[in-house]
């Protein structure tokens, strides 16, 4: 069970973002991002050593807000080999320095993921320790989700991140910028639901990764 700490971070997370997403194919901003947590979930690592946090983070730097999808795993030691998925390093203020890495290239977070699309894992409240996040759904059809080391083929383009199964053809992808009441593909075998908070007060509800075959 992760346990969530209270306190301070420096930089903040939101910090760390707003110089990394520029970087990224599938930012759809034109400048300096300006953004707010809007939401997202946890999941645990059963061995208690590494946060994984699927955040969601509105960008209101430009004439509409855009909300992201931003997984995030938190260490305390570099990952070996994924120097190239470092978002940047900060010090907590319980558990000192904590090296933070774009999820869907840590292993820990994509086995999670795959665990809980297929019902093994429990979604877990953003910022609440011990409690369900009862607004994420999730489904998956099938006998099973192929093995190997789906992290290893994560690669970003600009509609989000896709990874792949050890039989080639098992797809993956994340949707980093969500609109609300996305749906996922009518050929998906599985798929995340998720919710946040939009600037006016409400709630919108978006798929934050689909699995397939062969994904249009």
């Amino acid at each position: 069970m992760a346990v969530i700490h209270h306190t301070t971070l420096k930089p903040t997370k939101l910090e760390l973002l707003a110089s990394w997403l520029p970087t990224r194919p599938w930012y759809v901003g034109t400048g300096e991002p300006a953004l707010t947590k809007a939401g997202g979930f946890r999941l645990d690592d059963p061995e208690g050593e590494v946060g994984i946090e699927f955040m969601v983070a509105t960008d209101a730097s430009g004439p509409a807000p855009v909300h992201y999808l931003v997984p995030l795993t938190y260490r305390g030691a570099p990952l070996d080999g994924a120097e190239h998925a470092l978002v940047g390093t900060m010090e907590h203020g319980v558990l000192g320095p904590r090296w933070v890495y774009d999820g869907p290239h840590d292993p820990v977070l994509v086995a999670q993921l795959l665990a809980l699309l297929e019902g093994r894992a429990q979604a877990m409240a953003q910022s609440i320790t011990d409690t369900p996040d009862h607004e994420v759904t999730h489904a998956c059809t099938g006998d099973g989700l192929p093995t190997g080391d789906w992290a290893a083929t994560a690669t970003d383009d600009q509609d989000g991140t896709e990874l792949r199964g050890s039989d080639g053809t098992a797809v993956l992808r994340l949707h980093r910028v969500l609109r609300p009441a996305q749906e996922a593909p009518q050929d998906a075998d599985g798929h995340v639901t998720g919710a946040w908070q939009l600037p006016d007060g409400t709630r919108a509800r978006a798929v934050f990764a689909a699995l397939g075959n062969s994904l249009s």
